[in-house]
């Protein structure tokens, strides 16, 4: 079972997928050619080279305190998002006609992380040798990982949807939207919960109280 989803060939095309987007989101919609799995761990790689480069990048041109970063919780919201992302985009396309399965949205979006985690990677590094006047290249580093990266999602979306560039875009705004409106109702949800449990709590005091 870990060989079929995590064979060579798998990871092969995964960094394949970063050179040859369009081709590649293609065989993955239609060929299954892509690993749901490994899509999972290149977005837990990517939250990994996010925290290393808030804790370790040099101070000349990061500003956060390295004891204040949580790795774990960052790896967890990260993962969070990314699901989330993943089912707010299958809502929203399954109302539009979109031929992609949740499947091949996650593995869209999880392959789209390979781009920041060699950035963010080879941004960290950078910035250990660089001068006060050249941030401006660690900018770049991280800003060029940032828009492939945002780039390979457009084009995953487009491409396992079977959408036009309009309407991908607007598939996306609602995305957003779906997400909102899921991360509202599960602060509601949350919050409701919380009210219940003080409730009974107190109801529960006041007996042992009055026994």
């Amino acid at each position: 079972m870990m060989k079929k989803y995590f064979s060579k060939d798998k990871w092969s095309y995964a960094f394949y997928t970063v050179s040859h987007p369009v081709d590649a989101y293609y065989e993955i919609r239609h060929r299954e050619r892509g690993s749901v799995p490994i899509a999972i761990v290149l977005v837990m790689l990517f939250a990994f080279s996010f925290s290393i480069n808030r804790m370790a990048a040099s101070f000349i041109v990061n500003d956060v305190n390295p004891r204040s970063v949580n790795s774990f919780k960052e790896l967890l919201a990260v993962l969070m998002l990314y699901f989330l992302l993943c089912v707010s985009n299958w809502s929203i396309t399954c109302l539009m006609e979109g031929e992609g399965r949740l499947k091949d949205i996650a593995i869209a979006l999880g392959y789209a992380m390979t781009p920041m985690i060699f950035c963010y990677t080879i941004g960290t590094i950078f910035s250990q040798f660089v001068a006060q006047d050249e941030g401006a290249f660690y900018t770049m580093i991280i800003g060029v990982g940032i828009a492939y990266s945002a780039f390979m999602m457009l084009v995953g979306i487009m491409t396992v949807h079977n959408f036009t560039l309009a309407k991908t875009l607007v598939t996306l705004f609602l995305t957003l939207v779906a997400l909102l409106i899921i991360i509202f109702v599960m602060l509601l949800l949350v919050d409701l919960l919380n009210q219940v449990y003080s409730f009974f709590h107190s109801i529960y005091q006041e007996l042992i109280f009055r026994g």
